[in-house]
């Protein structure tokens, strides 16, 4: 199955840069060494193409060749970008130890994502309480940006139209999918107590809790996330709510000024 570039992809202004992110963004998601025909497969690039950009991406120490298996990886270079990213994120910086309270505090696992409109959500901070059992992602993990909590958080706080939410809501992949009337009367929500949940929707029996940030007016820029057994933090959960609600408001307040 052909895995279609993403419509940026198709119409950006430097097609050689939008198909080395979209290099480098499958051989993060699948964590083993592709060839070069699975990789132009996935993505749907002529493999002559898909070979040019590999090897401008080799030599940038970005991506790994394995001559035995004729395959490529994910090489440091990358590592290294992202580090340098990290150290000058005031989101990053701000938000891990907010993250980590809140973790140890309720015993979830608690995340920090960057948004991007009505395109993708990535995870950029994460925190676990380091109880026997939770549930875990990795920084650097890439969603739809409508999925879950964060979503109606996006929903609620973007402006955006019906016309422009429902196709993407329509695409989206649920355990438990509620119907666009239930959606959007939790994005209303939302909109009234700053905080969205998702119980049990997106991933059966685990509840989702997230609050937007604010860089600068307008559209939020970060959501925090608290993630946890539902049955576990039923009890819990309108004060996880004012935990979240509380330190997004208090990041906002930091990032803008």
């Amino acid at each position: 199955m052909i895995a279609e570039l993403a419509p940026e992809t198709k119409t950006s202004k430097a097609p050689a840069i939008a198909r080395a992110a979209a290099i480098l963004r499958l051989l993060g998601k699948r964590g083993t060494p592709m060839g070069v025909q699975a990789i132009a497969r996935e993505l749907g690039l002529v493999p002559s193409t898909c070979l040019y950009v590999l090897r401008a991406l080799a030599e940038e120490e970005l991506v790994a060749f394995d001559a035995d298996t004729k395959r490529y990886a994910l090489d440091a270079g990358v590592l290294t970008l992202a580090r340098h990213w990290l150290r000058h994120d005031a989101f990053h910086e701000l938000a891990q130890p907010v993250l980590d309270r809140i973790a140890r505090e309720f015993g979830l696992t608690t995340l920090g994502a960057q948004l991007f409109g009505l395109d993708h959500i990535i995870v950029t901070a994460m925190s676990q309480s380091g109880a026997t059992f939770q549930l875990s992602t990795q920084v650097g993990s890439r969603f739809p940006a409508l999925v879950s909590a964060t979503g109606r958080c996006i929903a609620a706080f973007g402006g955006w139209s019906d016309a422009q939410l429902k196709p993407r809501f329509d695409r989206l992949r649920w355990d438990e999918a509620p119907t666009w009337e239930t959606w959007k009367g939790q994005v209303e929500e939302a909109r009234t107590s700053g905080v969205a949940v998702d119980a049990g929707h997106y991933i059966a029996g685990v509840t989702v809790v997230a609050a937007p940030v604010w860089k600068q007016e307008g559209r939020p820029s970060h959501a925090l996330v608290a993630i946890g057994i539902g049955s576990a933090i039923r009890e819990d959960l309108p004060r996880i709510k004012a935990a979240l609600l509380g330190a997004s408001r208090s990041l906002s307040e930091q990032l803008s000024a």
